[in-house]
């Protein structure tokens, strides 16, 4: 009897330590408030946006480089009239410089390009990521990967609808919250027909972003 006892209470012992060993996970809405005040102090980043099957959003695919006050450069891949064209483009001020494959640069207003998709808003601390952070829904932080935190969450259509044109309804994605800097690396956002990840990095390096070359 005595024998068992001691078996029972270093069983029990052996897994208090292997439980209370682990990092304490921070509470999720505690960790998207904490992130997106971090985001609306962003400088500047580089952006990727890339699709995993044939989910219904007109951005197929952009790369590119985004300021705190708008401007932006980089290129994007729409889908237009059911073929796939990609543009580069250079945001300035109230100024887009954009081409197409062929041809050379024209140019539009932003409020033109809005029509469309303005990637400079991703960091605008009042539409951007930051508010897509804020405005999560019951976030649950999962574990801890590469020195980040994975986050499942929900979003409106009207806060994804800044960073992926398109988006008719709510989704539940996951985010992943950088451990050091609060910031976001990336988003993962299951849509009807694929998926559409979004990722950030090279924040705060310096940027300026000049009109193309040929550009009148």
């Amino acid at each position: 009897m005595l024998r068992k006892l001691l078996l029972v209470l270093l069983v029990a012992g052996l897994t208090a330590c292997s439980s209370g060993g682990g990092e304490e996970l921070p509470a999720g809405p505690d960790l998207m408030k904490k992130a997106a005040a971090a985001m609306r102090s962003v400088k500047s980043a580089a952006f990727s946006i890339a699709t995993d099957g044939k989910p219904n959003v007109p951005v197929k695919k952009a790369d590119g480089r985004l300021t705190a006050q708008g401007d932006a450069d980089g290129t994007i891949t729409l889908e237009v009239f059911g073929s796939l064209q990609e543009i580069t483009f250079a945001l300035i001020g109230d100024t887009v410089h954009f081409k197409g494959p062929t041809g050379g640069f024209q140019k539009l207003t932003r409020r033109e390009l809005a029509q469309l998709y303005d990637p400079s808003l991703i960091l605008d601390p009042a539409k951007g990521i930051a508010q897509l952070l804020e405005s999560a829904s019951d976030p649950l932080v999962q574990a801890e990967e590469g020195g980040a935190y994975r986050v499942a969450t929900g979003f409106s259509e009207q806060t994804l609808g800044t960073l992926v044109p398109g988006v008719t309804q709510p989704v539940n994605g996951t985010v992943w919250v950088d451990k050091a800097t609060s910031r976001l690396t990336k988003v993962e956002l299951p849509l009807q027909g694929g998926s559409v990840s979004v990722t950030l990095a090279d924040y705060d390096a310096p940027v300026t972003i000049t009109p193309p070359p040929s550009a009148g």
